[in-house]
Formats: structure tokens, C-alpha cells, sequence
């Protein structure tokens, strides 16, 4: 194996890469844009300037990746956050319960955290960044995928290739590519959340207790938001609003809208600090998962890598994550060669996505403005769900239990362990 070609620099792109790092003798990673050695964002990120966070089960398998990473980056300011030892969580509308729940967080803002594994990656051997490059499409030739064609400058160039990933974010291209082929393309699944959030960087006039103060949204209230400790004394304030309820832009709106789901103490603690950015806003129509693992066929020389496969709803903090577990199941996968390499990864690639897109979507179906089949399974289970919720609130079991499950350390049935189940059933033993 000589060469692989990874289609976007973002971070799904850049773990893709580090999967491939050793694997193949050179691997260059396209991106369309400039890539800053500092830490300054990009046109190609949008969403970059809104709450991200690397949950602990994704930080581990970065640090495999990368050793010294964490270290690093929390030298650098980006903070470590336990939940809930000091982070407040209040979901379906009940504060949990202080716990030690083994679960955590990392923060900082995402062109510090994509910047990182940006510089990091570069300094492995083999590895090229090629910006400014538009991605024209690939190379089929025999059947199977040799390269991708790309433009710098109006100028084409083609990149011969045994492998080329399409890790283009969710406007990944590989799906038009195949029906462009005559190829079967995946059948998409999709939840239509009509979200918008919108976000800006402050600074507290006063020290603020928690490091993350997170509120989800109810029935009848399809918002929330999460007011997150960032590097250098910053703070992040991240407003969502699903279902056509969209947080505003202007100064007065944007503060009437966070009333709405803040506690008094968030909502002083916002309406004073300094503001240090302006407010911005950025779209998220619909959750949405292409089943390439369901495909009979898929020509050889092609993959496709996080968002461009499954694109979360963000609201839940899984993303990142998610694609550091994908390239920890690629590198598995090419340890037994490129044979059948597409059909081998996508279906490691599901089990890593199944669960976290039904956690997913049995938050998302939650809530009765969000359109969607609630089959009797889903109904049952979001009742429960809720009175969990409720008991978590002075619940340490019930608690830590959600908790881990939300932080992808323990699989969505954990939530039904007959320890668990007790407790909800009998609403939990109450702290005096």
C-alpha cells in the first residue's frame, strides 16, 4: 500500500488520517480551505464557533492516537469537566443529582481542539495537507476507485490513489458519486430537527461555580442551551432552539431567549459578563445517517468517514467522539488489509453509530414538536426515560447510570439494568 487520499481536513478527516498513518506510505489529506497554523477558524467549519466537547470515551482513543494529547491541550487552557461533580446537567427539566459518575468532558474551543490534532498530525511521517484544493471527484477506473481529481487555483491535478476517503462532513459527495455510476446508493435515514443555534464567547465578571451548566429542552420547550468553561478565562454561551423555535441574533433577543430555560444565577451571570464576539447562528435541518453497511456492493479504492455516514444531532455532544471511535475501527480493519475494506469498516462502523443514533433519536422523538414515527417501543421507552430523569435528580444509581450512557462509557441498555429499574420503578431512595 502506497497511497491514501483523505477529502477533508475538519475533524473527522484528520482521525480518518491517523488511522491510515503507517498503514500506507504516504497519506495526504484535501481540504478546500487554508489551513491557519494557529488556531483561527475557517469557512469550512461553521459550526466552529459553537460548543464542542470531546467526551472522555473519545479523548482515550485520541490519546492512543496521539500520547501527551490531553496533557497538551490542557496546558493550553482547555478545561477537564466531571460530570456532575462540577457541571450541572438539568434534563427534562430536573437538575441531576451531584455525583461522581466517572463520566467527563474535555473543553475548549473547536479551532484549538482541531488545531491540536491538526499540528500533531502533520509531524507523523507521510503525511501531506494539501489546502486550497476543490475536490472534483474521484478516479473510476476497472470498477474500482485510483484517485480523485482536485483543483488548486484553477488549475487540475489528478492524485493517483489506493484508497480515498470521502470524510467531506455531512455535504459528503460519495453518495451523488455512485448514483453518478450507475452504483446502488444507501438508503438515508433522517429526523428533521429544524434547529438552529446560536452562540457567542464571553468573559464573567465574577467567578461562576460550575465549569458547565447544561439545559435540555422539554415538551412545549424545545430549547436550551449550555453556558461552558472555555480556555484563557472564556466562556462559550450556546443557545438551540428545534422545531422552528430558533434562538436570536440581536442583544435583547438573544438574552429574552435564554430566560426561557436558564436558571436565574446562568442568566445574571451571562447578562453580565463581557461580551468578547458577536452572536453568531448556524443551521441544523435534520439528524441524518446514509446505511452504507446495508449496501450489497461498493467499489473497492472508497470509503466514507463520519458526518459524510452519520451526522448527529449536535445538541447531544457525540460527534467527535463518534469519528475517534470510527478511525480506532479502521485501524482494526486495515490491520487485516484493504481486502473487502469498505464492507468490513462500514458494518464496524455501524455498531459504533447504531446506538448512539437511537439514543439519538429517542431524545429527538422526545419531544412531540419534532416530526417523526414514535412506534410503541420508542413511547415506552421515552416514558421511562423521563422518570428517570425525575429520579435522577436525588438519585445517585438512576444518575450516574444516564450519565455514563449519554457519555457513550456503557450502552443504552445500561439504562434497563435491573438495579437501575428498581429504582425508577420505586422513585429511587430520596437524599435528606
Amino acid at each position: 500500500m502506497t497511497h491514501a487520499v483523505v477529502l477533508g481536513a475538519s475533524m473527522g478527516g484528520l482521525l480518518a488520517a491517523r488511522a491510515l498513518v503507517g498503514v500506507y506510505d504516504r497519506v495526504t489529506v484535501v481540504d478546500r480551505d487554508p489551513l491557519p497554523e494557529d488556531v483561527g477558524h475557517r469557512r469550512g467549519v461553521p459550526q466552529a464557533r459553537h460548543f464542542h466537547t470531546i467526551l472522555v470515551r473519545g479523548l482515550r482513543a485520541m490519546e492512543e492516537m496521539f500520547p501527551g494529547l490531553t496533557d497538551e491541550l490542557v496546558a493550553d487552557g482547555a478545561i477537564e469537566v466531571g460530570f456532575t461533580v462540577d457541571s450541572r446537567f438539568v434534563l427534562a427539566g430536573h437538575r441531576m443529582v451531584s455525583v461522581d459518575t466517572g463520566a467527563s468532558d474535555l473543553q475548549a474551543t473547536r479551532p484549538m481542539l482541531e488545531g491540536a490534532i491538526r499540528a500533531r498530525l502533520a509531524k507523523l511521517p507521510g503525511v501531506r495537507l494539501a489546502p486550497n484544493c476543490d475536490v472534483t471527484g474521484p478516479v473510476f477506473e476497472g470498477g474500482r476507485v485510483t484517485g480523485v481529481e482536485v483543483s488548486r487555483d484553477g488549475a487540475a491535478e489528478v492524485l493517483r490513489a489506493d484508497l480515498v476517503v470521502d470524510a467531506m462532513g455531512r455535504t459528503g459527495r460519495a453518495r451523488s458519486w455512485l448514483a453518478a455510476e450507475g452504483l446502488p446508493t444507501p438508503a438515508e435515514d433522517r429526523i428533521d430537527v429544524n434547529m438552529v443555534y446560536a452562540s457567542r464567547l464571553v468573559r464573567p465578571v465574577t467567578p461562576f461555580p460550575d465549569k458547565l451548566v447544561l439545559v435540555g429542552p422539554v415538551p412545549g420547550r424545545p430549547t436550551g442551551f449550555a453556558f461552558a468553561a472555555q480556555e484563557h478565562g472564556r466562556w462559550m454561551v450556546t443557545q438551540v432552539g428545534m422545531a422552528g423555535d430558533h434562538p436570536p441574533t440581536d442583544e435583547p433577543g438573544f438574552l429574552a431567549f435564554l430566560k426561557r430555560s436558564a436558571p436565574p444565577d446562568v442568566y445574571d451571570a451571562v447578562a453580565a459578563s463581557e461580551p468578547l464576539t458577536g452572536i453568531r447562528a448556524h443551521r441544523f435541518p435534520a439528524s441524518l445517517r446514509r446505511r452504507y453497511e446495508r449496501l450489497r456492493g461498493f467499489p473497492p479504492g472508497l470509503l466514507v468517514f463520519g458526518d459524510a455516514m452519520c451526522s448527529f444531532n449536535p445538541i447531544y455532544g457525540q460527534g467527535m467522539t463518534v469519528a475517534a471511535l470510527e478511525s480506532e475501527a479502521l485501524r482494526r480493519c486495515l490491520r487485516d488489509g484493504d481486502g473487502d475494506l469498505a464492507r468490513r469498516f462500514f458494518r464496524e462502523a455501524a455498531r459504533i453509530i447504531d446506538p448512539v443514533w437511537q439514543l439519538n433519536a429517542l431524545g429527538d422523538l422526545a419531544l412531540p414538536e419534532i416530526p417523526g414515527h414514535r412506534s410503541p417501543s420508542t413511547k415506552a421507552l421515552n416514558r421511562y426515560v423521563a422518570r428517570l430523569q425525575r429520579v435522577a435528580a436525588h438519585d445517585p444509581v438512576a444518575a450516574t447510570a444516564f450519565i455514563r450512557t449519554i457519555g457513550l462509557l456503557q450502552p443504552p441498555t445500561s439504562i434497563l439494568r435491573p438495579n437501575v429499574l428498581a429504582r425508577v420503578v420505586i422513585g429511587g431512595p430520596r437524599r435528606d
